[in-house]
């Protein structure tokens, strides 16, 4: 079969493209589609593949404004040329399902989580624009979300990254999604086998619905040593209500990431994800973390075992979090932590996806 990849944007190496690469390997002889490219950003692994780009990308600013041609992006998907594709496996988080396939061709979606700026976090994205941008939005947002739901029928299949996120999926495109979690390449990370660490660690994009700024101002009024590992619009205000005790290191590589991990004491989790890898690659550093208790992170920590929660996203409770973290921290065994996260491993990625497609696969020829 002929197999085509389609997904979002390429411009950074977040979770979605670390699922994008093992598809990549799964799936060596497919094209990829996308709407930016930015061939720095990416791995030899995704980047030896034949890669082709919507009119988004040629528009100006593209890599860096990407987003703010959301409402161009269903036009720009609806004249991709698909016709010679037996396989489509798109990639969801942003605009990438939209595609028009043949009608005997099989379209399998791998959903990160619908489009968060269209539904469930439209509130926080319209507080955080600025006056156009949120005028604009409210006269785009209810065109752009029927055609969000229109777009959901044209998939065959829908597969989910979390539970989460298929309870999304079935609110809002009412449709059932089987889950399957992305893959965490445990090998990239190194045990640590003794001592307590040295810092608490965030990482991530700094988003405001990350909530690294509960993290900052927690761990500013405990006095903790906080590293946080990621760049985002929302930095420089994180900055400013940070203490002497908080660090920021901008955007670090797999490798850096990997040595923060092992020398870290807690990671802290504080925002709500779809799925949240970035517990797993604490888990496979024998690192426990404390978590927001809503989203994917309850499907990636095991309360007592790998990490904790607390109940509400304040500073208090993170707080409590923490100091309830360091009177129990000899209670967390770094190996167990390593074996919950090795149930993750890539391979158990593929052999599960690969069922789904199959499946899927039957169930159009028999229709």
């Amino acid at each position: 079969m002929r197999v085509a990849l389609v997904h979002y944007w390429l411009v950074n190496m977040g979770g979605g493209e670390r699922v994008l690469e093992t598809l990549c390997r799964m799936y060596p002889q497919a094209d990829i589609f996308t709407h930016v490219l930015d061939r720095k950003a990416l791995t030899p692994v995704i980047a030896r593949h034949n890669i082709r780009t919507t009119f988004i990308n040629r528009l100006p600013g593209s890599r860096a404004l990407y987003q703010s041609y959301l409402p161009l992006m269903p036009l720009a998907l609806e004249q991709l040329d698909l016709t010679g594709y037996d396989l489509i496996i798109s990639s969801e988080s942003g605009p990438a399902k939209g595609v028009i396939t043949r009608a005997d061709s099989l379209h399998v979606c791998y959903c990160h989580t619908p489009m968060r700026y269209l539904w469930d976090n439209w509130p926080e994205y319209l507080d955080s624009a600025g006056p156009l941008t949120r005028l604009g939005m409210r006269f785009l947002l209810p065109g752009l979300r029927r055609w969000d739901l229109l777009s959901a029928s044209r998939v065959d299949h829908f597969v989910a990254n979390s539970r989460t996120v298929a309870r999304r999926i079935r609110k809002h495109w009412r449709r059932a999604a089987k889950v399957v979690y992305p893959p965490v390449n445990i090998d990239a990370f190194t045990m640590r086998t003794s001592g307590k660490g040295e810092f608490y660690l965030c990482l991530g994009r700094l988003a405001d619905y990350k909530r690294v700024d509960l993290a900052v101002k927690a761990c500013s009024r405990l006095n903790r040593p906080l590293l946080v590992a990621g760049e985002g619009k929302a930095r420089k205000a994180l900055q400013a209500c940070a203490g002497p005790c908080v660090r920021f290191l901008g955007r670090q590589d797999d490798a850096a990431v990997a040595a923060l991990l092992a020398r870290s004491r807690v990671l802290l989790f504080p925002g709500e994800e779809d799925f949240g890898i970035v517990p797993l690659e604490a888990a496979a550093s024998g690192v426990p973390v404390l978590a927001y208790g809503r989203g994917g992170a309850t499907e990636t920590v095991r309360e007592n075992s790998t990490g904790l929660f607390f109940a509400e996203q304040s500073v208090e409770a993170l707080e409590e979090a923490i100091l309830a973290f360091e009177r129990r921290e000899a209670d967390f065994d770094p190996a167990e932590m390593r074996r919950h996260a090795e149930a993750f491993n890539e391979a158990r990625f593929m052999q599960e996806f690969a069922a789904e497609v199959e499946a899927a696969k039957t169930a159009l020829l028999q229709s």
